[in-house]
């Protein structure tokens, strides 16, 4: 079954015991480039169901862990995906949804997709990103998480 003309970007973060956050990132194994988790969609799945399932497959996080939708949505070319042949024709580009995982341990379960991870400061995660949707999904995340309205 192909897959869905949708991508998910996943930023799985924790609260350190003195309160501040981190954030992980994660080496792809073909690439060498670091990135949020990703994935798209399949059968009847939603964003959100496709999101927690890349997160426990990808990184072993739990399905029931707090799943938190952002407004940002990229953009990411048919041209990456092998799948566009099942895709309407006129597609350009499908739409790439982030959301922010909260988890408890700094202890992940990582999938041959990734050959590395690291959590990482804000700073320090936005400055190891490879691609712009990821810094934009994470300074969002960061913004909801830390700055008080």
């Amino acid at each position: 079954m192909p897959r869905q003309p949708f991508q998910v970007l996943i930023f799985p973060y924790r609260q350190t015991p003195n309160g501040n956050v981190r954030y992980a990132v994660f080496r792809r194994s073909d690439l060498g480039a670091w990135q949020g988790l990703a994935g798209g969609g399949e059968g009847d799945e939603t964003p959100e169901g496709a999101a927690r399932r890349e997160a426990l497959e990808e990184a072993g996080i739990s399905q029931e862990s707090p799943l938190l939708r952002l407004n940002t949505v990229g953009k990411v070319s048919v041209d990456h995906f092998s799948d566009r042949v099942s895709w309407d024709r006129g597609l350009k580009a499908i739409p790439e949804y982030g959301f922010a995982v909260e988890v408890t341990s700094d202890r992940l379960v990582l999938s041959d997709e990734h050959s590395e991870y690291a959590w990482l400061n804000f700073d320090a995660a936005l400055h190891r990103l490879e691609w712009d949707t990821n810094r934009a999904l994470l300074r969002e995340i960061h913004h909801r998480l830390t700055v008080t309205s």
